[in-house]
């Protein structure tokens, strides 16, 4: 073998081995058996979890009975509802014969009224394999949720006790956050319904006085107010869900200033900077249209001319938004006292804001501690609020409006 060829072949060699420590040292191994039955553990836990996260329900529960049953290594599992009812179970069909249905049900009926487990041996009266049920409610705020039924084919130790509880409160845990989940969303509506309430009573008044005034002396101008003002109104109570996107947003922002530049005249100026990049950033429904507002009341208080100023930039992976009077501004020192409800008098003089605290309590529930209001103030200086909006949020989508919402 000449001198060239062997030299090839030890770099080959080299260079196989390099690759071989390579691969060891970036790929995950899972080395002892111990980290195995971890990593299984946390695979079947996860597949449990996932649909008890949407409630405890016939379909949830029938995908959620095979990781339970393994992870409770039982010859079978049952998931009874809050009322008793038999969910789903998983199991042999030997395991669930008519007598040990009968067993269990009884069984996950005690657990509920009690709202504690119930343990009952040979339960099948020695006819089937089933040596033992537990019965361990799914309890969320001390109210059962459900029942889980495991089915095991020896007498049940103080371990495995304990460790059936604690996979029926993980499940229970599960619950607990599914309903975390639909009490946000059903707080989110209410804060919305509570804005609209909120914020329309003062404006559709001023906005048909305003299209009242032109019925006679320009009705052409009184029909084109009254089309903005349906859109206006039909977008505000439209029954979609709780985002939507800053174009729409806009949309309805132009339809408002067109109606309040009718009310105003020339004494009120509107100048907006928008990147044309952030109009599908998705925010809360009705975010914006509060800022603007309190801009036009605050910046026309006690004057014949004001200047609203709106602007949204793209700012890396966040969009930047700005609602910006030339009023009188404030003492930021009642910023510290009276935070934003401080911010704007109300039509009668009252103190009262529109919806600002809402809008910041729905930006922080949506995304974070990070993304509130910020107010800038001065006296004789204006007022500007600020929102900071992810540009992308898990979980976070924008609905097509599908008309007025019921009431």
């Amino acid at each position: 073998m000449s001198g060239e060829l062997i030299a090839i072949v030890v770099l080959g060699g080299i260079l196989a081995l390099l690759l071989f420590v390579i691969v060891l040292r970036t790929r995950t191994v899972v080395a002892t058996p111990h980290e195995q039955a971890v990593h299984d553990t946390l695979r079947i836990a996860a597949d449990a979890a996932r649909p008890l996260r949407h409630g405890l329900t016939a379909e949830s529960a029938a995908e959620a009975v095979g990781p339970l049953r393994e992870l409770t290594s039982a010859a079978g599992v049952a998931l009874y509802a809050d009322d008793g009812t038999l969910l789903a179970a998983d199991g042999l069909p030997q395991v669930w014969s008519d007598g040990l249905s009968g067993a269990a049900r009884q069984l996950a009926a005690d657990a509920l009224t009690e709202r504690r487990r119930r343990i009952a041996t040979d339960p099948a009266d020695g006819t089937g394999p089933v040596r033992s049920l537990i019965a361990a409610p799914l309890l969320t705020d001390d109210i059962s949720a459900g029942v889980l039924v495991v089915a095991s084919v020896r007498d049940p130790g103080p371990g495995r006790i304990g460790a059936i509880t604690e996979v029926a409160n993980y499940a229970a845990g599960q619950l607990q956050l599914a309903e975390l989940d639909a009490s946000r969303a059903r707080l989110d509506r209410a804060e919305v319904l509570a804005l609209r309430a909120q914020i329309s009573p003062h404006f559709i008044y001023n906005a048909l006085g305003t299209i009242a005034s032109f019925v006679r002396t320009d009705p052409a101008r009184a029909r084109e107010l009254i089309l903005e003002f349906a859109d206006f109104t039909r977008y505000s109570f439209r029954a979609a869900g709780e985002y939507t996107t800053l174009d729409e947003e806009l949309r309805n922002i132009d339809r408002y200033l067109t109606l309040e530049r009718a009310r105003f005249g020339e004494g009120l100026t509107v100048k907006l900077q928008v990147d044309a990049e952030v109009l599908g950033v998705v925010l809360p429904f009705l975010a914006l249209q509060p800022l603007v507002e309190n801009a036009v009341r605050h910046g026309l208080a006690g004057r014949r001319t004001g200047t609203v100023t709106l602007v949204a930039r793209n700012s890396g992976t966040d969009c930047l938004i700005s609602v910006e009077d030339d009023g009188a501004g404030m003492d930021p020192e009642l910023l510290h006292s009276g935070a934003i409800d401080a911010l704007v008098p109300g039509p009668d003089g009252d103190g009262a804001h529109v919806g600002l605290t809402n809008v910041d309590q729905r930006l922080r529930s949506a995304f974070g501690n990070d993304y509130g209001l910020v107010v800038d103030t001065g006296l004789g200086a204006g007022t500007k609020v600020s929102m900071r909006v992810p540009k992308f949020a898990s979980g976070i989508r924008a609905q097509p409006a599908t008309g007025p919402a019921e009431t």
